[in-house]
Order: structure tokens, then sequence, then C-alpha cells
């Protein structure tokens, strides 16, 4: 599931977190394999990273859990900023 997000505050928040995720997954899978791991398509991964839409608590869980991350690592000060 995914939502559009229109409050600038939290834009900017959905911009920062896609910024980390984006990082973390160039580093480990192309956005294709990620897509397939978790059951999305490759468009939903695209829009998340680039900050475009809300995704949901266990959508981040399985994007951690494909990447090999801890959930938390999304939430680190950098992507609080």
């Amino acid at each position: 599931q995914f939502w559009y997000v229109k409050s600038p505050k939290n834009k900017i928040f959905l911009l920062k977190l896609g910024e980390h995720i984006r990082a973390v997954r160039v580093r480990k899978n192309p956005q294709e394999q990620l897509a397939n791991e978790i059951g999305a398509e490759i468009s939903q991964i695209s829009r998340i990273e680039r900050g475009v839409i809300n995704t949901s608590i266990t959508n981040l869980y399985a994007i951690s859990s494909a990447l090999n991350i801890d959930i938390s690592d999304f939430f680190a000060s950098d992507a609080k900023n």
C-alpha cells in the first residue's frame, strides 16, 4: 500500500527517507531485484526512493529484510533531518 503525500513537512521526511533507502539499495541490489524480492513493482520502489509516495511500515520492513539491514537504520538521524 502507498499514499501520495501533500504536506511539505512530511514530503521532506519522505525525500530523506527515500534517499537513505536508495543509498543502501544501490550498494546491495538493483531496483528490479529488490522489487522481485518484496513482491512490488519496480516503479513502486522508484517512487519510494524519490519520496513521491508514502509506503506502509510493512513495505519498509520487507525492504529492510531484503537489503539485510535493520528497519531502524531507515530512521537514523540523517534520515530524519
